[in-house]
């Protein structure tokens, strides 16, 4: 899979995906029937899934909007 809008594959664990911005980061976690991305920022942990059905363009949006 292509890199998630700049994130970071990890090595140990090819299902998750790193992504660091200026205001937050994420992690993202590819599962089995959906993605989960958990956006730290400020201390605080946000936590969404969302469906495989979007596509590319709606899921990077999706994450990029941020927490």
């Amino acid at each position: 899979m292509a890199a998630w809008v700049g994130g970071s594959q990890q090595r140990q664990n090819p299902c998750l995906w790193d992504l660091h911005q200026p205001q937050w980061s994420a992690l993202i976690e590819l599962e089995v029937e959906a993605f989960t991305v958990r956006w730290q920022h400020q201390g605080q942990i946000s936590e969404r899934r969302f469906p495989y059905g979007l596509s590319r363009a709606d899921a990077e949006a999706a994450i990029l909007a941020g927490p």
